[in-house]
């Protein structure tokens, strides 16, 4: 398993993150995507570890506060040494009483999260702490004055950021820089070759940033696995059939399963291998997190990293996939000076 730098940080994290939205069940939602409890999640925690997946991601929200503290657990009762193993989660949502200040990104909110969570997952420390959306009502300056804090006291090593608009981060920076507070490391968003809007605004900016990507639900829920048909049915009953999310447009999409299952077939990998490969091929992306009910899903999605693809592989699954033309990204294309742009990249000019 190969491990990436995480944005501009000095912290490496291994290119597939254990993804931890199956652990729990609690409550409507959860259950729809997963139901684990203690003796699976041991067993799949074990499972990721030996084969060299060194990062986990949960949050506070997943499953009631259950993924946490069974993922907490897990760790315990797999004696994992803390210093192999770097332990991300998120602040943002309701996990407890309804009240107006146990949501949002406020100083109180995060400060009560906080620690809620390292009380979860019995840890004395959570290694990237990120904030799971975009809280209008509570300035971005009080956000990162209270993550820097948490910084600073040791609690937090890294800060992150989840589903925000790239004008939101790049603000976010910016303030991060002019006050001297701690800075975003990472990015956590959704991104699949059957959903590349990333690319128009965010890659760009991350690129930009040195910030680093890590992707969520990189088979678009499970509709890149293969397993479904062009009107929606699997055989197994998958997830997406009760869950259907992300949004994705499902006649695009099934264009490029039809790509993607030609090149598996050829090399004898499963069409889920593909997509995952396409991602982990991409400059901008730092990890690529798994989730997974069964050790079965879990080693193929890990037997991804063996997978390359070729130029000519690459190609045909970009021109699949390729976002419609829209402005100004096309303008920018006009006036722009491919030749130009590749010196400056290369620091030549």
């Amino acid at each position: 398993m190969r491990q990436r730098k995480l944005g501009n940080t000095g912290l490496f994290v291994s290119e597939l993150c254990l993804g931890t939205m199956t652990f729990g069940g609690q409550g409507d939602l959860w259950s729809k995507i997963g139901q684990l409890q203690q003796n699976d999640v041991d067993a799949l925690v074990g499972r990721a570890l030996d084969a060299g997946i060194n990062f986990i991601d949960t949050a506070d929200v997943y499953s009631e506060g259950q993924s946490e503290m069974l993922t907490g657990q897990a760790l315990r009762n797999l004696n994992v040494p803390r210093d192999s193993v770097v332990v991300a989660t998120k602040v943002f949502g309701v996990t407890g009483a309804q009240g107006s200040n146990s949501r949002g990104l406020s100083r109180y909110h995060i400060m009560d999260g906080v620690k809620a969570s390292l009380k979860r997952l019995q840890l004395d420390h959570i290694d990237l702490y990120q904030v799971h959306g975009f809280d209008p009502v509570t300035p971005i300056e009080e956000t990162l004055s209270a993550l820097d804090t948490l910084v600073r006291q040791g609690h937090v090593r890294y800060i992150g950021v989840s589903n925000w608009a790239a004008w939101q981060i790049a603000k976010a920076q910016g303030i991060s820089a002019r006050l001297n507070l701690a800075s975003f490391a990472s990015l956590q968003a959704y991104y699949t070759v059957a959903g590349r809007d990333l690319e128009r605004e965010i890659v760009p900016m991350l690129r930009s940033e040195n910030v680093g990507l890590m992707v969520w639900s990189p088979l678009a829920g499970g509709l890149l696995s293969g397993k479904y048909t062009r009107d929606g049915q699997s055989e197994d009953g998958a997830r997406r059939q009760s869950f259907d999310f992300p949004p994705v447009n499902v006649e695009r999409a099934y264009d490029v399963i039809d790509v993607m299952r030609g090149i598996a077939t050829e090399k004898g990998v499963s069409v889920a291998q593909i997509a995952l490969a396409w991602l982990l091929a991409q400059p901008v992306v730092s990890t690529v997190i798994i989730g997974a009910k069964r050790a079965d899903q879990l080693d193929d999605n890990i037997a991804a990293t063996r997978v390359t693809l070729s130029e000519r592989e690459l190609s045909a699954i970009n021109a699949a996939s390729a976002l419609p033309s829209e402005y100004p990204g096309w303008m920018l294309s006009r006036q722009g000076d491919p030749r130009r742009a590749q010196l400056a990249e290369a620091g030549l000019l």
